[in-house]
């Protein structure tokens, strides 16, 4: 009979190999090619004089001071899926977890906007059936006319989607109305691929994780939920520090900058 090795070794009474010590190294794992599975990344492109110029300019208004005349605030918007049960959950028991059938009811979809205004720990959010240009003109309406009616101008920092502009206003107002809501806005884009930069983003992913991580079946009780979420964390006045600069960025991300 062979002697087996170290990494062989049999368990009693079985025909299976029982781990060697070198099945337990924590490098094995990572090491390991898994085709079987992928992550959806956002991959910025090398050496791209648009994608610095548009990076540092944002990063720039996140250095200015508070200023409630022209207060910076972030926007960004978030496609939701409006779900029903088929049949009603099991409640949760001592001892027991929530069950819920994995059959559900597609109730069509809808889109949040999200408006932040990182240094005063302010958020609007809310659901709209759909985000035409329409539909984001009306929403910068409520932003400059009911949010910040005292402001001298919004300094609005959000990607560069084709509704997000100033035409959109021209298309939901007269000519004088859409004119004088442009003059009230200073317009920064965040670079393509540089979703990152939109402070927006980051308060839907906190959204996402304690607010819509079940099943809401219509846009009422969406609405309802997402204005008891907006309540909560207005009272909370959790503001963001946006500590990355664009010195960091010089160094950490030169690979972005074109080589002069």
């Amino acid at each position: 009979m062979v002697a087996a090795s170290a990494g062989e070794a049999r368990r009693p009474g079985r025909g299976h190999p029982r781990p060697g010590p070198l099945d337990h190294r924590p490098d094995l794992k990572k090491t390991k090619l898994r085709p079987h599975l992928k992550k959806c990344w956002t991959i910025p492109p090398k050496a791209n004089a648009e994608f610095a110029a548009r990076m540092e300019d944002v990063l720039s208004i996140y250095a200015r001071p508070h200023d409630p005349s022209r207060p910076v605030v972030c926007m960004d918007e978030k496609p939701y899926q409006l779900l029903a049960h088929v049949r009603d959950p099991i409640p949760a028991g001592p001892g027991r977890d929530l069950k819920e059938d994995s059959e559900y009811v597609r109730h069509g979809t809808c889109s949040i906007f999200c408006w932040v205004e990182p240094l005063a720990g302010w958020r609007r959010v809310d659901a709209q059936p759909r985000r035409t240009k329409v539909d984001w003109a009306r929403q910068v309406k409520e932003l400059l006319c009911v949010d910040y009616p005292d402001a001298e101008a919004v300094v609005l920092v959000m990607d560069n989607l084709n509704t997000h502009g100033i035409g959109s206003l021209y298309e939901a107002f007269e000519p004088a109305e859409a004119f004088a809501l442009a003059q009230r806005l200073e317009i920064h884009h965040t670079p393509k691929h540089g979703s990152w930069l939109n402070i927006a983003e980051i308060e839907l992913s906190t959204l996402t994780r304690q607010c819509l991580d079940r099943r809401i079946e219509d846009l009422e009780t969406l609405n309802s939920e997402l204005a008891a979420w907006q309540r909560h964390t207005n009272a909370d006045q959790r503001q963001v520090q946006w500590h990355f600069t664009t010195d960091d960025a010089r160094i950490k991300l030169r690979h972005l900058y074109p080589k002069t």
